[in-house]
């Protein structure tokens, strides 16, 4: 059993959290009153004490707050737990949502130590049942459900959709039949062709939100900028070649040019990443035959199946 040691929160975004006394949770918001509560996945950061600790003892004068977080927690080693578990925190009830983050300013602690323990020690959750917390409050750890929705994301390459010039159809699609099969669809992103951004995308994905499925439609066929093949490959530690040679013989069998398809298949720590085309016919014909046969590989990746 852990143990809550300090609320820190900022009315202004970009401003150091100072410590409260107490603090209200609300439901599928965050802390009432703190600048970066709201309608996101992350609506309330946490970070352990014995890291700050840690960080003390190199010499470092910091307050609670000092590193942006909202709770410092006593007795867990936040970054090792996974995403879907739960925190409860009185009548509280928090869910764990994405572990560490970029950093794209360096913050002041950075500039007088040259670290910063927040993006890769800090952790991020969701409210799912609000109420009072105070300093001294017990936090109980509740492992994540074995038998929980399988998370996803979807990300459509497209210069074009991603200028406006016309609407992302296959995105929305591939969301909606992710959705009917029992998918928790967690995130929706559109993005220009080209592979360093999807590259970006795929590893924060995979890293910090431990994603399970993420695809991506759009950037398989021989344009100069069709590179999600290659972005995939690149962020990939084990390639699944099988996904993407079912998948071509699949679309063979309605035409030809399904040959011309570089679409491929990898997986990174425990997210699997495949590559759809971007016609939405093609996309409802692949994910059709492609949805049936994938909890069983990603049963396996959650660790609650074997081969």
């Amino acid at each position: 059993m852990g143990k809550l040691l300090a609320i820190c929160i900022s009315e202004k975004k970009g401003t150091q959290k100072r410590e409260v006394p107490s603090a209200v949770l609300r439901e599928e918001h965050g802390i009432v009153g703190d600048a970066h509560a709201g309608k996101w996945h992350r609506q309330v950061s946490l970070l352990s004490f014995e890291k700050i600790e840690d960080f003390r003892k190199r010499g470092a004068k910091i307050d609670f707050g000092a590193f942006g977080e909202n709770l410092v927690v006593e007795g867990y080693d936040l970054k090792s737990v996974p995403v879907g578990s739960r925190f409860r925190i009185g009548d509280c009830l928090l869910e764990l949502s994405q572990i560490g983050k970029a950093c794209h300013s360096h913050c002041e602690i950075y500039r007088q130590m040259g670290d910063c323990i927040m993006p890769r020690e800090g952790v991020f959750t969701e409210v799912l049942r609000g109420g009072e917390i105070r300093p001294g409050d017990s936090v109980e750890l509740i492992p994540a459900d074995p038998d929980r929705p399988f998370s996803a994301a979807v990300i459509t390459l497209s210069d074009r959709a991603s200028r406006e010039e016309y609407e992302d159809l296959s995105g929305p699609l591939i969301q909606e039949m992710l959705e009917e099969a029992g998918f928790l669809v967690r995130e929706r992103l559109l993005l220009p062709d080209g592979r360093q951004p999807l590259e970006t995308e795929l590893k924060r994905l995979s890293d910090q939100r431990q994603i399970e499925l993420i695809l991506t439609t759009g950037g398989t066929g021989f344009s100069e900028r069709d590179l999600s093949p290659e972005a995939t490959k690149a962020v990939s530690e084990r390639e699944v070649p099988g996904i993407g040679e079912a998948l071509r013989a699949f679309s063979m069998k309605i035409t030809a040019k399904a040959m011309l398809s570089r679409q491929t298949a990898g997986i990174r720590k425990k997210s699997l990443i495949i590559n759809l085309p971007g016609s939405p016919k093609a996309c409802r014909e692949e994910l059709g035959f492609l949805l049936p046969l994938l909890p069983h590989g990603l049963g396996i990746l959650r660790g609650t199946e074997s081969d």
